[in-house]
């Protein structure tokens, strides 16, 4: 689903070094000193300027795997991309790596980081904390804090600023060494998509509670409009193959109705982390999925599905409630009109709990990925005038700029019939990392779609005709709720008890949840699931993660 909604974005990145002065008292070191001195105001002048004269040699190191095709004698170290970051800002781009996938990417850094082999003047880093965690340990990469501070742009900065979480996965010893590259936030938060042919042929409200959504479960199943018996509808779409904490068919709507979310690391009341799972919520959150499994409002074979399957069954027909983000009516919504005749869908706030609870999963702080910068780089500044570059001109281009349409005609976008038009058979670019992006811009703007605003910026008026009207409703009810969201806040590495406990820890409390849903084991089974996930390593893992929590959160 994500490629949807990256479908007409460009993706892009530039590099960085680093120039350190030598200190010292002699004639020769103080000619090293005044001559480093003035390559620095050189480095600052042509980040003020916005471009380098004459051009700087730059050199990364990439996941993404090499472009199926070239066109107008574009070549792998001569292409559009980097042609015009030579143009522009006076880059010249060598030395990229191209795996072809992300396990042989992390494969081959990991054999670089062993061999000692010098690292480019900037790496990609994926999601995964154990490798930034080595990258670190190499002792080649340099702590970016202040280069943050200097060069960042204000984009970047008020979002950091905004959710300091963002820096959790990069910190170590106090410092930060990953520098953030933005991503959208909140596009993946939970909210309900309902039959609403069936709403509305059985005269049922927006269900405002479970007790509500229970009642409209009952009327699917039982009083079901397509005329379908009892036996052929199980209303509620879930996985429960392995994690329900999950982007479709999950239950972390259902067990934020009862205070928590499971299979993630929250803040409790005193401010320290605990596993939602464990939460005493979680209990009565399996008790009414029990209540509901018995009653046939799920289906019995939702242990074997994950997300596509249970995906499956509301796009047959046969359940009428389907959890999912506001990109639903781009996939699977589709094969649900497809698949049955005059069906139509909308989406639903997520519901209150019997305390009145409310909550979903939020684990996005904002980041698609990191970058680490070598110590013997030259110029660190230049990264920064890269992406600065990016979210200042192209994440939210203004109408009549060169990169109004997108950044290259001829192979994001072309003239046809005299109207700009998304090229359908996009040409892949050399590109380096993700595009510039503001994190609240695309909710921000679907929103303001849903309230009627007229589409006047190239953003705007893009998002107006990829995205649906369904999607801008959708968006509308995720924000109406996005100070219920729960954030997973444990985003660093395994921690010692975590490596040789957890996995069997995971399998415990999947085995346990699904045999108390299904009715395999009575409720009160929780409680003894809770003492002996504290007994076989959990406390320990709870005080190792808290002990990790209190070492980066510097508020």
């Amino acid at each position: 689903m994500k490629k949807i909604r990256k479908s007409w974005q460009l993706l892009m990145i530039s590099s960085l070094v680093l120039v350190t002065a030598c200190s010292g008292t002699s004639n020769k070191d103080v000619k090293k000193d005044e001559t480093a001195s003035t390559e620095v105001s050189a480095s600052d002048a042509a980040f003020a300027k916005g471009k380098y004269d004459p051009p700087i040699d730059i050199s990364t190191v990439v996941m993404f795997a090499a472009p199926k095709k070239y066109i107008n004698g574009d070549t792998r170290e001569n292409n559009v991309h980097d042609k015009w970051m030579l143009e522009q800002l006076g880059m010249k781009h060598k030395d990229t790596w191209y795996p072809s996938s992300a396990d042989q990417y992390k494969q081959q850094l990991q054999l670089a980081i062993a061999s000692g082999e010098k690292m480019p003047d900037f790496v990609y880093v994926p999601g995964d904390p154990i490798l930034t965690n080595q990258l670190i340990d190499s002792g080649q990469f340099l702590a970016i804090d202040q280069l943050f501070d200097k060069y960042a742009n204000q984009i970047w900065k008020d979002h950091a600023t905004e959710h300091p979480e963002l820096w959790y996965p990069f910190m170590k010893d106090g410092k930060k060494y990953n520098v953030p590259i933005l991503e959208y936030t909140d596009n993946d938060n939970t909210l309900l998509w309902l039959r609403e042919d069936w709403m509305e042929k059985l005269n049922l409200p927006a269900p405002k509670t479970i007790a509500e959504l229970e009642n409209v479960m009952d009327k699917f199943k039982n009083e079901n409009p397509d005329g379908l018996a009892p036996k052929d509808v199980y209303p509620l779409a879930l996985t429960l193959k392995s994690k329900t904490n999950t982007w479709l068919g999950g239950l972390d709507w259902f067990f934020g109705a009862y205070g928590t979310v499971h299979e993630q690391w929250n803040k409790d009341a005193a401010g320290n982390l605990e596993y939602g799972s464990t939460n005493p919520g979680a209990k009565q959150a399996l008790a009414k999925l029990q209540e509901w499994m018995d009653k046939g409002y799920i289906h019995p074979d939702s242990a074997l599905w994950d997300e596509n399957k249970a995906a499956e069954i509301w796009t047959k027909g046969n359940a009428g409630i389907l959890p999912g983000a506001n990109w639903v009516p781009d996939w699977p919504a589709p094969d649900l009109q497809k698949n049955v005749k005059g069906s139509k869908y909308k989406g639903y706030p997520v519901p209150a709990g019997p305390d009145g609870h409310i909550g979903t999963k939020w684990q996005n702080s904002g980041v698609n990925s990191s970058f680490m910068i070598n110590k013997d780089a030259k110029n660190p500044e230049a990264f920064f005038l890269y992406y600065n570059y990016l979210l200042d001109n192209m994440a939210n281009p203004t109408a009549g700029s060169k990169y109004e349409y997108g950044f290259a005609q001829g192979y994001d976008w072309n003239m046809v019939d005299g109207k700009p038009t998304v090229v359908k058979d996009k040409v892949d670019f050399t590109f380096i990392t993700a595009p510039g992006r503001i994190p609240d811009l695309y909710m921000k703007t679907l929103v303001d779609l849903a309230d009627g605003k007229k589409p006047e910026t190239p953003y705007e008026k893009q998002l107006a005709e990829f995205r649906k009207p369904e999607n801008w409703a959708a968006a509308k009810i995720v924000m109406s709720q996005k100070d219920v969201r729960k954030q997973n806040y444990f985003t660093g590495a395994s921690t010692p008890t975590m490596i040789s406990k957890w996995n069997l820890l995971a399998q415990s409390e999947l085995e346990t949840f699904n045999k108390i849903i299904y009715g395999k084991l009575p409720v009160d089974a929780f409680d003894d699931f809770v003492a002996s996930w504290k007994a076989n390593g959990g406390e320990q893992v709870t005080k190792e993660v808290n002990d990790w929590f209190k070492s980066v959160n510097t508020k």
